[in-house]
């Protein structure tokens, strides 16, 4: 399986600061950077910073940067399914988890997300892959952002749609728990249609009730 990845930067301006947003970024280039001590969403800092660079390592992995400077404000990540979830079940080569979005406090409404996001897929790199993310409320940062869980559902819905992303029905239990939670894929227009076909074996294991 070809992992294509190619190498973009972007510059943006900001409320007098100056943000670089780029990606895929190299593992000894996330080495040297800091991480903002508010990117604290998943796990303790210095720790979420040892797991970005392990996911930079891998050859399907990548990292899309946002940083001030040296200091790391925000990131978005893809790699292979956890061998755990169900979507690895299918043991697809060509789909990816888009997995953790995160900026720092301070960096929020710069509009760093889409930028991120469409970096990751600028330049066709991931026009091979079944790219699909699953969004669950009990993630979301509703009492930073003063949104309600329908509000945060349309904010991820607009942000994933802008790349190409679209809502699909599946049987999972965990997305199924909640009608806030869902799934978003965005099948490359290079993925072949068996590709599409075993998705499908994967999204539903109860086809009978659908």
């Amino acid at each position: 399986m070809e992992h294509i990845k190619k190498y973009v930067r972007h510059t943006i301006e900001r409320h007098g600061r100056t943000l670089i947003v780029e990606g895929p970024i190299a593992p000894e280039e996330l080495r040297r950077l800091t991480m903002h001590p508010k990117l604290d969403a998943f796990r303790r800092p210095a720790e979420q910073h040892v797991a970005l660079v392990e996911i930079a390592e891998l050859p399907e992995g990548r990292i899309i940067a946002a940083r001030d400077g040296d200091v790391l404000v925000g990131y978005v990540t893809f790699h292979y399914p956890d061998e755990m979830e169900r979507w690895s079940e299918g043991g697809m080569e060509d789909l990816v988890e888009l997995g953790a979005i995160e900026v720092a406090d301070d960096y929020r409404n710069y509009g760093l997300g889409k930028a991120m996001i469409s970096a990751a897929f600028e330049d066709g790199q991931l026009d091979n892959m079944i790219v699909y993310t699953t969004e669950y409320y009990w993630h979301w940062d509703l009492e930073t952002s003063g949104l309600n869980v329908w509000e945060y559902r349309e904010m991820m819905e607009r942000l994933m749609k802008s790349v190409g992303m679209v809502w699909f029905a599946t049987d999972d239990p965990e997305i199924c728990a909640h009608p806030a939670n869902c799934l978003m894929v965005r099948i490359g227009k290079d993925v072949p249609l068996s590709s599409a076909e075993q998705f499908d074996r994967v999204r539903f294991r109860q086809r009978f009730m659908y």
